[in-house]
């Protein structure tokens, strides 16, 4: 397991001084992490710091925990962490697969992702936006204000603090699982996924508070991370464009119409299209990717 704080540790000082030579005005140098902010240790060798026999897990220096293994395990097993999220733990293994390639397939599609809608398709088609944090807004505010009056150090504040932590893992596995079953959907359909290549704290610097929650909950950085995973392992082609203009440029003519983010519909003077602001940007990101693989966006075969 010290191979791995030695690991944490090195990294952090690394990207300390590389903000420092930066010039970043936060820094942020590594904090000290107390037995309340450190939930994870990490078996980095397998048979010799552990092991998995019948249904118990054998831990160096702890010894065999039966374990609750949901799903038979795939591929050659490498590293094991064992995490603690709200008040349970679990064991999480790495393995090496091999990929599995599924028919090719030459229809493309470009994603242009928003807030009103969590993603918008080249193909007209829209994906809801779940506000996964919204629904549970009103729980969550309501267990952090009981919270904030017990003790500390106090046995009901332990308690108010794991009802926190549950409506916290509740959120975040909702929208996880969000985040894959919509990858692997996008991932069976097309062989060419063209997305943006947001820079998400740009787009939340200078914005109202509300906008920012919003931003974060819908996790578009997750999402592009998880369909990442789902087209190399399905030997998908994903392209990330630069959103730069994509929005206000007119997918028919290339004509650019300044909208502000109230304006919802793309309005071009020039060869008179109306679409939907979000189908305009999709039909550019696609146009864009596709350009950056040498094939001609306008092709029959798309």
């Amino acid at each position: 397991m010290l191979q791995n704080v030695a690991d944490r540790i090195d990294k952090a000082f690394q990207n300390f001084f590389r903000r420092v030579k930066n010039g970043d005005k936060k820094v942020g140098y590594p904090r000290f992490k107390g037995f309340d902010r450190y939930d994870s240790l990490t078996y980095k060798q397998i048979d010799f710091g552990w092991e998995i026999k019948d249904s118990n897990l054998k831990l160096s220096k702890i010894g065999p925990i039966k374990i609750k293994l949901h799903r038979s395990i795939v591929g050659a097993l490498r590293t094991c962490i064992i995490r603690r999220q709200a008040s349970k733990w679990y064991a999480c293994f790495s393995c090496e697969v091999e990929l599995k390639p599924l028919p090719k397939n030459d229809k493309a599609v470009g994603i242009d992702v928003g807030l009103e809608n969590f993603a918008t398709l080249s193909t007209k088609e829209k994906i809801a936006n779940p506000r996964f944090f919204k629904t549970d807004q009103e729980a969550l505010a309501k267990a952090q204000r009981k919270l904030s009056k017990q003790e500390k150090g106090s046995c009901q504040r332990k308690k108010a603090k794991k009802v926190v932590g549950r409506i916290h893992e509740r959120i975040s596995n909702r929208r996880n699982n969000f985040c894959h079953q919509q990858a692997r959907k996008l991932a069976n359909r097309f062989g060419i996924i063209c997305i943006e290549k947001l820079n998400i704290k740009g787009m939340q610097s200078g914005n109202f508070k509300s906008i920012n929650r919003n931003i974060a909950d819908v996790a578009w950085n997750q999402f592009a991370n998880v369909l990442s995973q789902k087209a190399e392992e399905a030997a998908r082609q994903l392209v990330a464009v630069d959103p730069k203009g994509t929005s206000q440029k007119c997918s028919q003519c290339g004509t650019i119409v300044k909208k502000t983010l109230a304006a919802r519909w793309h309005n071009c003077p020039v060869c008179n299209c109306h679409l939907h602001r979000d189908y305009n940007a999709s039909l550019n990101i696609l146009r864009l990717g596709l350009q950056s693989l040498g094939i001609n966006p306008r092709s029959p075969r798309l």
